[in-house]
């Protein structure tokens, strides 16, 4: 009996995380892996148009509307055609050019909203002056909606005992990373800095709904410090490269940083480096779990993109 005590306390000790040195204090946080995640999930999508593409003969498809030659959403949107093509979802374009009008933006959306074989409908922003975006967003069907910005789908989000078709991208992806890296959510002190109908207004509302109790913290708030503190779980997404610092959170916080902010860096081939909105060095060693930039939430906003693409096909072609 005593051998086998101590055989147990053996593998107790070889299987638990190497994490506590020098008088039990706690070297540094899991890191939340972002790119792991997204893979995982990525596979998951796969497996999912596959077993649809088998059952029925069809795939979901996702259908971009991009306005202009901004390089920096050309490049977004490439990446997100190459992503459609990893998992055999279908993609469909649109390359308008940038003296397009607004009547023909609507009428693209309207073609995409009547196209079967559409099931999830982006339009890259921004969009050139003189067209109105609200507008153009308002245009997609609500069915089709899979950046989650349709006012229906936001209304469902905020109210207690309904669901949305799609949740917005980026804050979807971030409860994922919570849930998946083992972070309850239920009955916790959540606080989200910022508040953009993008990030910020959306993520207390899914906290909301995995029945955290939610506080948002923006440029008007008293204290902001203070009330950081005392959250078990931090979502930033403020815009403001390293605002939070150690002194902000307590022992033991979960951290998502959806910050993406270039600071110079002489260094750095570019000139600069990205850092989020925690100061990752000085937070890292406090907190639990905490979400690199890069390599965090910026991998898991177009994974959630092909997420809300597959649901979406799945309800119209198997009625799921």
């Amino acid at each position: 009996m005593v051998v086998i005590k101590l055989l147990n306390k053996v593998v107790h000790v070889a299987t638990a995380p190497l994490r506590m040195l020098g008088g039990g204090k706690k070297q540094e946080a899991d890191l939340i892996d972002g790119k792991a995640i997204a893979a995982t999930i990525r596979q998951e999508i796969k497996l999912e148009v596959d077993e649809m593409k088998a059952k029925t003969g069809k795939v979901p498809g996702l259908a971009v509307v991009i306005v202009g030659e901004r390089k920096d959403s050309q490049t977004y949107v490439r990446m997100k055609r190459k992503a459609c093509a990893e998992v055999g979802i279908a993609s469909f374009d649109k390359d308008m050019p940038a003296d397009a009008t607004e009547e023909e933006v609507l009428k693209a959306v309207a073609d995409f909203n009547a196209n079967p074989d559409v099931h999830g409908i982006l339009v890259q922003l921004p969009l050139p002056k003189g067209i109105d975006e609200q507008k153009v967003l308002a245009a997609i069907s609500v069915e089709k909606d899979v950046d989650g910005f349709h006012p229906l789908n936001i209304g469902r989000l905020c109210m207690k005992g309904r669901e949305p078709l799609f949740m917005s991208c980026t804050p979807k992806g971030c409860i994922e990373l919570l849930k998946r890296s083992g972070v309850t959510m239920k009955g916790a002190n959540a606080v989200v800095v910022g508040r953009s109908n993008i990030v910020g207004m959306p993520a207390a509302m899914m906290l909301l709904k995995q029945n955290a109790t939610v506080t948002i913290v923006h440029s008007a708030t008293k204290n902001p410090e203070e009330i950081v503190r005392r959250a078990d779980i931090i979502i930033a997404a403020a815009g403001s490269a390293k605002m939070i610092k150690k002194e902000w959170v307590k022992k033991g916080v979960a951290v998502i940083d959806v910050g993406t902010n270039s600071v110079d860096d002489p260094t750095k081939k570019a000139g600069y480096r990205l850092v989020g909105d925690v100061d990752f060095d000085e937070v890292k060693p406090i907190a639990s779990k905490i979400t690199p930039v890069p390599g965090g939430v910026g991998p898991m906003t177009i994974c959630m993109l092909l997420r809300n693409c597959c649901d979406g096909g799945k309800r119209a072609i198997l009625g799921a």
